[in-house]
């Protein structure tokens, strides 16, 4: 098979993949250029607005892994959003009411999250009631709980090292100054852990029998990848460096990255959404993968709950609203399978980069959030459309 051949052949392959780092490198460019063209012409990848993205978008990118292993499973949970204001709405009480330190508000808080999880996740594995009935039962209780919690007042402001973890940046260890050494170090390390873990999956392959992707495909890849890493990287260390937030992403990410592809749990949440019967019948306790399921998300629910407060300085009863549709919505446009079973934690971060971009494109050409929901809710339309065409088509 000739070198252009394979590289079509491995793009029919894994069309969903690659058309989701596509369409995102697509959508950069449509704003850049689009903004560009006005009559006061806007930077839209300056330094303050990428550092924004993942300020801004943290949370969603936080709730859509743990989104992501639900809907694996074959569930979902409509009350993240809910639970995310009332856990946020949980840390300010103990940090401003009862004056309790940040290093133990913020691990109750996060208890406090696995316990919600915990109560839903029961109920779903262990009585079989539907997910879909008892998360929208925790959307409207818990948001019922923020108020009461709140009385319908606003509690903050915070301490210096709680707001650290939503608005605060990494220190210039290095003491260069401009650019932000520290910055260029760890985006120079990322490069070449990347190219790294991409050699070594091919050479993985390779000792499987397994035919790697064509090697003209795999450069391009890391061409591109290595250079929008580069260029992110040079942004932020010529602004103030790394937000504590998108470390805080990195290091999720690559927890949960290695969680679903290289342990025994994480491979049997996948084989549960694809056939429980059939996993029961293995001798795994299904039961116990959906409720932990459950709890992961409960903890993340409350992660993302009090950087959202952080970041605004101030728990607020209207906190968390629609968080849960854009957490599901970047599962899906990212490339998870509504039946469960598929879909990946690279994939999911892409999907949440894809609302976070778009978000900021749209405000940033002031666009109405009328329009911005419709759009939105047609690019979800259409990525469920492609998922379910590209299965026919395999089919």
């Amino acid at each position: 098979m000739s070198e252009e051949k394979g590289i079509r052949a491995h793009l029919g392959g894994h069309l969903r993949e690659n058309g989701m780092l596509l369409a995102l490198l697509a959508i950069v460019a449509f704003f850049t250029i689009l903004l560009q063209l006005r009559e006061q012409p806007v930077n839209f990848l300056q330094p303050l607005n990428i550092a924004n993205l993942f300020l801004q978008n943290g949370h969603v990118i936080i709730l859509a892994l743990g989104m992501l292993l639900v809907i694996v499973a074959g569930h979902i949970d409509l009350s993240v959003g809910s639970v995310a204001a009332f856990t946020g709405a949980f840390a300010a009480w103990a940090i401003v009411t009862l004056g309790l330190p940040v290093w133990l508000a913020v691990p109750m808080t996060l208890v406090v999250g696995g316990l919600i999880g915990a109560a839903q996740g029961y109920w779903v594995a262990y009585w079989r009631i539907p997910s879909f009935i008892v998360t929208l039962a925790g959307m409207l209780v818990f948001r019922g709980a923020t108020m009461w919690m709140l009385a319908g007042q606003n509690i903050g402001p915070f301490p210096r090292e709680f707001q650290f973890m939503a608005n605060g940046y990494l220190p210039d260890l290095t003491g260069i100054g401009k650019p932000h050494g520290l910055t260029l170090i760890l985006s120079a390390a990322a490069i070449m852990v990347l190219v790294w873990l991409g050699l070594r999956a091919r050479a993985r392959d390779a000792g499987f029998g397994i035919a790697p992707e064509p090697m003209g495909f795999f450069t391009t890849r890391m061409v591109v990848l290595t250079l929008a890493i580069g260029f992110v990287g040079w942004q932020l260390a010529s602004f103030r460096g790394f937000p504590v937030v998108m470390v805080i992403l990195v290091v999720l990410t690559v927890i949960y990255a290695f969680f679903t592809e290289n342990t025994v749990a994480g491979r049997r949440i996948y084989a549960l959404g694809g056939n429980e019967k059939a996993t029961k019948l293995s001798g795994i306790r299904t039961e116990r993968m959906v409720f932990l399921c459950f709890v992961n998300m409960g903890v993340l629910a409350s992660l993302a709950g009090m950087i959202v407060t952080a970041r605004l300085n101030s728990a607020t009863p209207k906190a968390g609203m629609g968080f849960e549709l854009d957490a599901i919505a970047s599962v899906f446009i990212g490339g998870a399978a509504m039946s469960g079973g598929s879909g990946t934690i690279i994939g999911v971060v892409i999907g949440a980069l894809i609302m976070g971009v778009m978000n900021m494109g749209m405000s940033m050409m002031s666009l109405g959030i009328d329009y911005q929901q419709m759009i939105k809710g047609l690019v979800l339309l259409a990525a469920v459309w492609f998922d379910i065409y590209n299965k026919q088509k395999r089919g």
